[in-house]
């Protein structure tokens, strides 16, 4: 395992992620988030700061995406497959949990459709990122 090689494709999957999480709450939830926060008395919550800190740990979620994939390759797991499941691993713990925490913790804070599109979105979106990843990752390795 290089760690210069993981950072790398690492960033180009955070890369892939943030353009997916743009699209999604830039475009999709947009509205409805606005509509929403608007009903809340919040009509724009979001500052410089807040959008740097998503964008930062998005891209680290996609280094560590890229780390799992090269733990789960290194000991024998198929490369599609280690994609796939560190990506399933990441949605998991990002995603899923905030849902459940959103939606359990505050039910009636956020429309169902604002807390439970990003989990669907996202399970296309992390494995398709870490894939993106490896993909970059194995070349590199593959270059002399």
């Amino acid at each position: 395992m290089n760690a210069t090689r993981i950072v790398l494709a690492g960033l180009l999957a955070g890369l892939v992620l943030n353009i997916g999480e743009a699209l999604l709450h830039g475009v999709v939830l947009a509205q409805p988030t606005a509509d929403a926060l608007t009903e809340l008395g919040r009509a724009d919550p979001s500052t410089g700061l807040g959008l740097a800190m998503l964008i930062g740990i998005t891209f680290v979620q996609g280094i560590v995406g890229v780390w799992l994939y090269a733990l789960l390759s290194q000991r024998g797991t198929g490369r599609a497959a280690a994609a796939l499941t560190a990506g399933l691993a990441l949605w998991v713990l990002s995603a899923v949990y905030a849902a459940v925490y959103i939606g359990a913790g505050f039910p009636t804070l956020l429309p169902r459709g604002v807390v439970w599109w990003p989990v669907a979105w996202e399970l296309v979106e992390f494995p398709l990122a870490i894939f993106i990843g490896a993909l970059a990752y194995k070349a590199a390795r593959a270059a002399p």
